[in-house]
């Protein structure tokens, strides 16, 4: 698949895959970012994508991001959809510090990463009835024999 990207600063490098089984792909920091304890804070990640017709970008942490910064994506997972392209569209990376420290993200550093997704939209259908009874509400798995 061919993704048309634009990088901000073209001195740091496109993002990578960096093993041939990775299915996610690591965004930079275009800036070194100071984030205080218990704040958010979005970090410029350097690129504007045009995601593919039929497709979502997905922005996640690294796994090893929160263990080793003290950082998380507060909305958990980042939805960037395929008209999210335009000049000002640089794609940011929201992080939580719930760390009791000041935590800085040097320029260059790798702070998330990008997984592209096949999506279709839903053409609703509206019913006047729920048939499926099996289920009993928010958390009626537990009760499940």
């Amino acid at each position: 698949m061919k993704v048309k990207i634009f990088r901000v600063d073209k001195t740091l490098p496109l993002p990578i895959y960096e093993t041939a089984g990775a299915v996610g792909f690591d965004l930079l920091a275009r800036e070194t970012t100071e984030i205080a304890p218990e704040e958010i804070k979005l970090i410029p990640a350097n690129v504007i994508v045009a995601t593919p017709p039929g497709f979502a970008l997905l922005v996640t942490s690294r796994s090893s991001t929160p263990r080793k910064k003290g950082l998380t994506q507060p909305h958990g997972l980042g939805i960037i959809d395929q008209d999210f392209c335009g000049e000002k569209d640089e794609l940011q990376i929201q992080v939580h510090n719930f760390s009791k420290v000041k935590v800085v993200v040097e320029r260059g550093e790798k702070i998330a990463q990008g997984l592209f997704v096949k999506c279709e939209r839903a053409e609703f259908e509206e019913i006047e009835k729920v048939e499926n009874k099996t289920r009993g509400g928010f958390g009626s798995t537990d009760q499940i024999q």
